[in-house]
């Protein structure tokens, strides 16, 4: 038997090569490391902390810049912001690295099936998905954000906005900035993604021979905070506080912290000044009502990647696109360099390691390489990242001494931000600027885990040390393009036609029966009709049809 097995490894190594293993990879829009298995007591997260039992717990992993696009090129091409010039949503990552190869390219390209679900690629504000990245067509969950006609934005102010040629979505007016209905789960968007998710995997299982690259993108907690009203119930709104803090850094840069705009969009929101205690502790109730909706959804997945049996040879990468702003410092939303917004939530699960929890510092760039090493792939053709593979097998050790993110501000300045294990130094300038034109700052997270006071002035000797790490890295490259192209000018309608389609006596006159004929807004069309009419004798003549009351 013996020498029956060595002859069939040397004639048919194929049968005794372990299978490749599959990869899902879950994606979070605005979850902060506000969980159980990260120490909050109030949420209730039970199926992301029994994720957590079974991988890696990633207690300093940072993303790449607080806000979505941005943050989610760099898990998904592996380069950083100021690699791709690009700091914002409008500006699709191929405008700047064109033949870039993404991480779920990079599985198809060696065997894979890759699937996106949800929320992987930011898509909207002028963005779109990128197609060369799935084997099939991406997955988005056809829904609207509320299930109750009440927290929709008003039509007619929507209206008005489109007659003004506001068509790009955050321009639009936007609805309520949380909602608590009694729907079930798949009311809403991330229910859906979960039901196909599901069966990805029931599919999955009867392909035992191809490995999946399956990416899920949950939608919440991002705003508004929607969820079906159980998760709601699941917390007393007596026990949620304000944080201490509701003033920024004391010292800090009067343009370093955030205003919050994309939460002043929503109605009842305040376009200027703070929010009521009152609407305070409800956004807090909807962030954790949202978070466990989210939840829950995740529990689907997990059960049924349980029950395929390919759990086993599966790597699990659950990871947030960037942190959150809850009230601390008196601020909301994402968009700065500070701790509630840069850091993120990574769970890692791989086949042979062992639960485990790690001080190691990551970047959202560097689960890229860590996942083709994980799934002995070539590495990533491109990109800025470090593989943490042996952190995966020694959580004592580390693969970096320090986390780069950036924020951009104002006329061209951009934050770059070095976080080491006890510290974060922020140099705000324009790229390649002198470093003496820098406004610095910089926290203790030792000392001052708050970030109650900019000690940049008071510790120079630190700010130099961190300012030796900054070298090491390029300059940032200003932002490239930003604008969508704009998309082609419809033709101006032919007047001359339109009167000719409503003259149906064909007299050469519109009365006003003839005018109204098929107009779009039959409301408002009355009122142009004397404007129109510049003799005054009842009727339109095609002159003045045409001209339309212009002289």
């Amino acid at each position: 038997m013996l020498r029956l097995a060595l002859l069939l490894c040397v004639l048919c190594p194929s049968l005794f090569a372990a299978a490749k293993p599959n990869v899902l990879l879950i994606c979070v829009d605005d979850l902060k490391p506000l969980l159980g298995c990260y120490g909050d007591t109030l949420v209730k997260s039970p199926n992301i902390d029994r994720l957590a039992a079974r991988g890696v717990l990633f207690e300093k992993a940072f993303c790449n810049q607080a806000v979505c696009s941005p943050s989610r090129n760099a898990l998904l091409t592996g380069l950083r912001p100021q690699s791709l010039g690009i700091y914002e949503l409008a500006t699709n990552f191929r405008k700047a690295v064109p033949d870039a190869v993404t991480l779920p390219q990079h599985f198809m390209n060696n065997g894979y099936r890759a699937e996106g679900l949800g929320k992987i690629f930011h898509v909207g504000h002028g963005n779109v998905n990128d197609t060369a990245s799935w084997s099939v067509p991406h997955f988005t969950p056809k829904t609207i954000s509320y299930a109750l006609k009440e927290n929709n934005p008003p039509e007619s102010t929507r209206e008005q906005a489109l007659f003004e040629n506001k068509t790009e979505a955050w321009k639009l007016p936007r609805g309520a900035p949380t909602e608590s209905a009694d729907v079930a789960d798949n009311r809403y968007g991330d229910g859906m993604i979960a039901d196909e998710a599901v069966k990805r995997l029931e599919a999955a299982k009867q392909k035992p021979d191809e490995p999946f690259f399956l990416a899920v993108g949950f939608l919440k907690p991002h705003l508004p905070f929607v969820a079906p009203k159980k998760y709601w119930d699941l917390y007393d709104p007596k026990s949620f506080k304000l944080p201490a803090l509701q003033t920024a850094p004391a010292g800090a840069p009067e343009f370093a912290p955030s205003t919050w705009g994309e939460l002043r969009q929503y109605r009842d929101m305040p376009e200027q000044g703070p929010l009521t205690q009152e609407q305070s502790i409800h956004l807090i109730h909807g962030y954790h009502a949202a978070t466990s909706y989210m939840d829950a959804q995740l529990g689907k997945v997990l059960d049924a990647l349980d029950a395929s049996g390919l759990a086993g040879n599966t790597i699990i990468v659950f990871w947030g696109d960037h942190g959150w702003h809850l009230g601390d410092h008196g601020m909301w939303c994402k968009h700065t360099n500070y701790e509630q917004a840069a850091r993120i939530p990574v769970l890692v699960v791989a086949p042979g390691i062992q639960p485990a929890r790690t001080q190691a510092l990551i970047e959202s760039c560097d689960i890229y390489p860590t996942l083709a090493e994980l799934a002995q792939l070539p590495a990533p053709p491109q990109g800025d990242g470090r593989s943490f593979a042996s952190v995966l097998k020694d959580p004592a050790t580390t693969v970096r001494d320090h986390a780069i993110h950036v924020y951009p501000r104002g006329a061209g300045l951009i934050g770059r931000a070095i976080r080491t294990q006890r510290h974060r130094l922020v140099e705000w300038k324009k790229p390649g600027a002198a470093p003496d034109t820098a406004i610095l700052e910089l926290y203790d997270y030792e000392a001052d885990p708050a970030e109650t006071k900019n000690l940049a002035a008071e510790q120079p000797a630190v700010v130099a040390v961190l300012r030796q790490f900054l070298v090491q890295h390029p300059e940032a490259k200003p932002q490239i393009a930003s604008k969508p192209e704009a998309a082609p000018k419809k033709p101006a309608p032919d007047r001359g036609k339109m009167f000719d389609q409503r003259d149906k006596d064909k007299d050469g006159q519109l009365t006003k029966e003839e005018f109204l004929l098929n107009q779009p807004d039959p409301d408002e069309a009355p009122k142009r009709f004397p404007k129109f009419d510049t003799d005054g004798n009842g009727t339109l003549s095609r002159d003045e049809f045409i001209k339309g009351g212009k002289k």
